[in-house]
């Protein structure tokens, strides 16, 4: 099986570590030294860590089945961490036999002797050269280990702020639908006395739009065109109230149909327009729903030809739609998207979302 990309960067960073804590090494016994034998001490930290580094990182990956459950009883999954009792046995045989063969490997290149653990007669230079390799291992591997805790716990924190935003979408999305339902229902009951007829087309219209709203609800995401086709049932089940009272007018252009948003976002803007701008405004007037392209982003637009922005915030309730919008882009886009409301230019509000494209 191929190495999957984290599991890559993984090892890219470990080996970068590990050439520079060699690095550190060399210069440090280079100081003690009097700033002697620089090169050699560059051979044998080079070959001693690393070969120990290998040793040490494959015994970590190849740790038994029973290391990778008491790690994931105790929480260390993220990394692979096989937990201590093994990782101690790794690090010293690791250290011990990295040692040698780096040892050896020094020796043949640098043309020195440094000697080898099995050689007593120079036991106390092995025991110093084992003593710094073995340090290290553990400042590496107690670093490693850390980074690990620390990758897991960002790791569960993420998952956790994800779940939590998805509950609060799904929270804000259960709150939005009945509000629309309930005006419409409310809407239809005052319309059965006065106009059957009418109040019978309003009822049709109003079973398409749930048929349609039903599948796409249960998506987080959903295109562009789908987000329009809904808004289009919205007004005309607003237009069979309103009668000749309300026009409206929707653009989209075709290269951003398929764009992926969030569902029932613009139908809060539209009801805004209608119950705050359209109804109170005696004749009437114009919806247009507009979409276009500025860059990297993407703009939604809700004009409305009514009683304006300050004469609809006088009258307004408590402000739901527009609530309900600002918080569901919050929590999918952070700070990455927006809403604003503003006077038109000759007469009433333009509300405006904007969007990352393509997120």
């Amino acid at each position: 099986m191929a190495p999957t990309a984290p599991a890559v960067d993984d090892l890219k960073r470990t080996l970068i570590l590990g050439v520079l804590m060699c690095l550190g090494v060399a210069l440090v016994l280079t100081g003690l030294r009097g700033g002697r034998d620089l090169a050699a001490n560059l051979v044998y930290s080079f070959a001693i860590g690393m070969s120990c580094l290998g040793l040490i990182e494959g015994g970590r990956r190849i740790a038994p089945d029973w290391a990778w459950r008491w790690q994931a009883r105790h929480g260390h999954a993220a990394g692979r961490w096989p937990g201590w009792p093994w990782m101690s046995v790794v690090i010293v045989f690791g250290t011990t036999a990295g040692y040698t063969l780096g040892a050896s490997i020094g020796n043949a290149l640098s043309g020195k002797g440094l000697p080898m653990p099995w050689k007593f007669g120079s036991a106390a230079s092995a025991v110093a050269s084992l003593t710094i390799s073995l340090t290290v291992a553990c400042i590496a591997t107690a670093f490693f280990w850390m980074r690990g805790r620390l990758a897991s716990a960002q790791a569960r924190a993420e998952a956790a702020q994800r779940l939590a935003a998805d509950t609060q979408l799904k929270l804000l999305e259960s709150q939005l639908e009945p509000h629309m339902l309930f005006n419409t229902l409310a809407n239809l009951r005052a319309l059965i006395a006065l106009d059957p007829p009418r109040a019978q087309a309003m009822l049709d219209h109003l079973i398409a739009f749930l048929r349609s709203t039903l599948a796409a609800s249960r998506a987080s995401l959903h295109p562009l065109a789908a987000e329009f086709e809904r808004s289009a049932d919205y007004l005309a089940l607003m237009q069979v109230r309103l009668g000749d009272r309300l026009a409206s007018t929707l653009d989209l252009p075709p290269e951003l149909a398929a764009q992926p948003v969030p569902p029932l976002l613009l139908q809060p803007l539209l009801e805004n327009a209608i119950q705050h701008g359209i109804e109170p405004h005696r004749p009437g007037g114009r919806i247009a729903l507009r979409a276009w392209r500025d860059g990297d982003r993407l703009h939604l637009s809700v004009h409305d030809t009514g009683i304006g922005l300050e004469a609809a915030r006088a009258s307004a309730g408590t402000g739901f739609g527009t609530t309900q919008v600002r918080e569901r882009l919050a929590t999918l886009y952070g700070d990455a998207a927006s809403l604003t409301l503003a006077s038109a230019p000759g007469g009433g509000t333009l509300a405006t979302i904007t969007l990352p494209l393509g997120a």
